[in-house]
């Protein structure tokens, strides 16, 4: 991973497995993957091993605008971690159980396109959303 990438963090109030399965499992990322409540998830599909596919369409729920997220994993290493490729760049998502808590670390290479700063928050929304998720 370059030097400039970019990483978001939460501390999840969940075992490793739970959390590791709400992240990876399609009927679990259809109901937290998107930033903001004006957006959705209508439908993923995950292939969580080397080589294989990640899929997930992101689009506003008023149907202005979507895009379809897809990846492709380099490294995984069962609930632990994984990266995959995206658009030329990488993400590695980490899992660190600490007291029966959960620490999620993504670090991804940014894109040229938005702000740094930009980028960060809407990861970071993401993320926080999944915590959310798992813990309610």
């Amino acid at each position: 991973m370059e030097t400039n990438s970019i990483c978001v963090k939460v501390i999840v109030f969940a075992e490793k497995q739970k959390t590791w399965d709400y992240y990876t499992h399609p009927d679990h990322i259809i109901k937290w993957n998107f930033a903001d409540p004006s957006w959705h998830c209508p439908n993923a599909s995950n292939e969580l091993k080397v080589g294989g596919k990640y899929f997930a369409r992101m689009e506003a729920k008023d149907g202005s605008f979507g895009f379809d997220f897809e990846a492709v994993y380099l490294k995984v290493k069962l609930e632990e971690s994984f990266t995959y490729e995206f658009g030329g760049r990488t993400a590695t998502v980490e899992f660190v159980e600490n007291n029966g808590n959960t620490a999620v670390n993504v670090t991804f290479e940014p894109e040229t396109e938005n702000s740094i700063e930009l980028q960060q928050a809407g990861w970071q929304a993401i993320l926080n959303n999944f915590k959310v998720y798992v813990e309610s």
